[in-house]
């Protein structure tokens, strides 16, 4: 089979593995950064049983996960158990706050009937250049009642009348 992408086939976990090694973020590293910025932004400051009860995790999890996210110089951790952004981190943690909207927005301007666990799910998978052309398309749906309009009438008369099987 002719991949003509250039790049090679891979399992959803073989990408993350790849991902890793070019010292990119895993998706659980992520999804603490994406919390810990929402919270310093919010408060200045977060700390780690404030970070496990809102990510459903166990409070040990989470001090491994931060210290490890310490160590790559995305956060600043003191014996008080306060956890600051470094500007590495207020960065990442920045974009992926972002990153988190833009694909929530989308799946809300879609129909989506749970965006936010959906988001959840997808938003590790997308790379810059795709979160920014839904972007774009957000823009232009903001930009555009009328097309938006026009969109939402035609989801109500496509799901009144399916043109594909049901999956």
């Amino acid at each position: 089979m002719d991949n003509k992408s250039g790049s090679e086939y891979r399992t959803v976990r073989g990408y993350q593995i790849a991902n890793y090694q070019e010292n990119k973020l895993t998706p659980a590293m992520e999804d603490y950064m994406e919390m810990a910025c929402r919270l310093c932004l919010e408060n200045g400051y977060t700390r780690i049983n404030k970070l496990a009860e809102l990510l459903n995790v166990r409070p040990s999890s989470a001090s491994k996960m931060i210290a490890k996210l310490s160590e790559l110089g995305y956060l600043q951790y003191d014996l008080y158990e306060s956890i600051l952004l470094t500007e590495k981190g207020k960065e990442t943690g920045t974009y992926l706050l972002s990153r988190h909207d833009t694909v929530e927005q989308f799946l809300r301007l879609i129909g989506n009937m749970n965006p936010l666990e959906e988001t959840e799910l997808i938003e590790h998978s997308l790379n810059v250049s795709t979160v920014l052309q839904l972007h774009t398309l957000l823009d232009f749906f903001a930009q555009n009642v009328a097309v938006q309009e026009s969109f939402e009438t035609f989801k109500k008369a496509a799901k009144e009348n399916p043109a594909s099987p049901s999956l």
